[in-house]
């Protein structure tokens, strides 16, 4: 069962506001997928780890504006957006499902990708610093 739309509000909007697109259902993550460039997907999620490190660290990344940035970045979030987030992982099928996650594709393929036993340990600051390297060699200026 999904949780609360109003419980998790405030999770979701801490990355759409800083301009992370929401995809809601399968067909718009197949639409995204679909599309050449770079791509930035957050599984976004409820706990401590999420709220922590992964969401700080995307807001940090966004927020930067020397740091170079993907052609897209969305979200899903595991434990409501059931449909989309099962789409997703369909993507990622030979990783075991991790949220929170960060993955970044290079033209529809995984070039590089954040499970949460490599979130959890860490700050915030970390993670971000390898969002940006990973960022610099893989994103076109």
């Amino acid at each position: 069962m999904p949780y609360s739309p109003l419980m998790i509000k405030p999770f979701k909007d801490e990355l759409l506001d800083v301009g992370v697109k929401e995809l809601l259902t399968a067909a718009d993550v197949d639409k995204v997928m679909s599309e050449s460039g770079t791509t930035l997907v957050i599984i976004n999620s409820v706990c401590g780890c999420a709220a922590g490190m992964a969401r700080p660290a995307i807001r940090k990344i966004m927020e930067d504006s020397s740091i170079k940035k993907p052609d897209r970045v969305v979200t899903v979030f595991a434990g409501q957006d059931l449909e989309a987030t099962a789409r997703f992982r369909s993507y990622i099928a030979d990783i075991p499902p991790s949220s929170p996650a960060i993955a970044l594709f290079k033209d529809n393929e995984l070039v590089y990708f954040i499970p949460k036993f490599r979130i959890e340990s860490r700050d915030a600051n970390a993670v971000a610093e390898d969002l940006m390297s990973v960022l610099e060699e893989y994103v076109a200026v």
